[in-house]
């Protein structure tokens, strides 16, 4: 959770963050955003794992958005999450943020057994960790009582929570290992893994932590902000902590330049290792966490890098990246996710799935655990599912099935130099009506086609461009109708096209 408004600017107080714009919205329309009846009855079908009937979550919360209706919160103020399963159990870690209030000190751990409805479990912590406090306190600074972007990962029977810490003066931060022989703790404080100090000095923003795990056993920590990008160093793997104290790493990725700008934030780098291709990915939020936030991905043959994009680009030169799998969207009659970013990326049972906040349109400050399925072309890159994981049982579609009208979105992106007060609109890739014949024409011009070789769905736009996307079944959330079609994929060019069908 990262809350600096300018490269090199002061932090906001992480307070003023999380209640800006409370007061700003009426009982009235408070209301009407979480009025259930605004919302279609969601009977399910027996299938996937809500046995018959979908909970009905409304996009905003807000009679239970104050710390007092936390066992209430279940996904709602969730923000950088990071999550484990261990048993039947997923368990998800996270800020502390509180819409329209200041959350407790401690990390959220929420508890799930579908990845669906998930319940707020306790705090980690009931204060700062020493040892992360006291390093602050020592170079002039006052820690925020607040933890950001935790991440958790298992080795043997030991759990490890890495933690960021860091207050009003820019740059001086912190991160830290918690272990605990639970997943939710007690938790013992390990000391500081890497630090970074309000100085001259050429390093990144010591917040944001990850672990990659490589194929022969190394551990690998990845971490950084706007400050000069994303990291890596070696850990130990028996202690957790840097494998050459004092290790601040290499810079293995940043942001592009217009004008001699920088074109936004770079941060909360999650990197995973996938055998199927024996590959290294990384995916690295973009831009302003409220707004423009969006996931771009690079891969690695090795977990120190070099990454590279969809057009063999190194992450670490001075152009953006691609491609954009995930960013503000909006399909009709809802008023879209903004915000859309800070990914965890986990597997269980031979699947990747990818969490992240997501913000509606119609409030910008409230923040909303999404869970989506990653699925992967046939040369080795990632893409999400359009709609957020509803436990569908993914029985074939047929050809059949895909005639019919749908809604599609092109995930675009405008260039937009600057951080908060600068990239205040989301930009929206809005979904438009494309219509698959059973004479294999799109929208009737016989030089649009479409083709299907389940479960690909080739585009075919003029003989000229090709999208070739993978169909699945998944719940419409914005209509809160149980089941329908999706497509998601990229296209020649690597940009994200997504697709749902319309329940006619």
């Amino acid at each position: 959770m990262r809350i600096f408004s300018r490269q090199f600017g002061t932090a906001i107080a992480a307070a003023l963050f999380f209640t800006a714009g409370f007061s700003s919205c009426s009982k009235e329309e408070s209301e009407i955003l979480n009025d259930p009846s605004r919302l279609k009855s969601a009977k399910g079908k027996g299938n996937g794992s809500l046995k018959g009937e979908f909970v009905q979550y409304p996009d905003t919360y807000w009679d239970i958005a104050s710390w007092d209706n936390h066992r209430q919160w279940g996904p709602y103020n969730a923000h950088d999450p990071s999550i484990i399963k261990e048993g039947a159990w997923y368990y998800s870690y996270s800020t502390d943020a509180s819409f329209g209030d200041v959350a407790p000190v401690g990390i959220q751990i929420r508890k799930s057994k579908d990845l669906i409805n998930w319940k707020f479990h306790k705090m980690a912590l009931d204060s700062l960790p020493a040892s992360g406090a006291a390093f602050i306190r020592e170079h002039g600074g006052e820690p925020f009582q607040s933890l950001w972007a935790p991440y958790i990962m298992k080795v043997g029977n030991e759990f490890r929570l890495y933690y960021s810490l860091t207050g009003p003066t820019p740059r001086l931060s912190v991160m830290g290992l918690l272990t605990s022989a639970d997943p939710t703790g007690p938790w013992e404080d390990k000391g500081l893994v890497v630090t970074s100090l309000n100085d001259r000095s050429l390093q990144t923003n010591a917040i944001d932590p990850s672990v990659v795990v490589s194929k022969t056993g190394e551990h690998w920590f990845y971490y950084g902000s706007a400050w000069d990008g994303i990291y890596v160093l070696q850990l130990d793997p028996a202690t957790g902590l840097a494998a050459t104290p004092g290790d601040k790493g290499k810079r293995v990725a940043q942001r592009g330049f217009t004008g001699g700008r920088i074109n936004g934030n770079i941060e909360g780098p999650e990197v995973i290792y996938n055998p199927e291709f024996d590959k290294y990915y990384m995916f690295i939020s973009y831009d302003w966490l409220a707004t423009k936030y969006n996931v771009r991905v690079g891969r690695s043959d090795s977990p120190e890098g070099p990454f590279y994009d969809y057009q063999g680009r190194d992450l670490n030169g001075y152009e953006d990246n691609g491609p954009m799998i995930l960013a503000p969207y909006k399909f009709e009659g809802h008023s879209g996710w903004q915000g859309v970013s800070h990914p965890a990326v986990f597997q269980t049972d031979g699947q990747f799935y990818m969490a992240h906040q997501g913000r509606p349109g119609n409030g910008i400050h409230y923040m909303v655990l999404h869970t989506r399925e990653i699925s992967w072309t046939e040369d080795g890159w990632p893409i999400v599912s359009p709609e957020r994981y509803a436990g569908i049982e993914q029985t074939p579609v047929s050809g059949e099935e895909l005639v019919g009208e749908w809604e599609e979105i092109v995930l675009g992106y405008r260039v937009v130099p600057g951080y908060a007060e600068e990239q205040t609109s989301p930009d929206f890739s809005e979904s438009f009506r494309v219509n698959l014949h059973v004479d294999g024409t799109i929208n009737g011009d016989p030089d649009n086609k479409w083709t299907y070789d389940a479960p690909w769905l080739t585009l075919e736009w003029g003989g000229v461009w090709l999208d070739v996307l993978k169909v699945e079944r998944a719940r419409d959330w914005e209509n809160q109708i149980d089941e329908t079609l999706t497509f998601t994929g990229l296209n020649g060019d690597g940009t994200a096209i997504w697709g749902k069908k319309l329940n006619q």
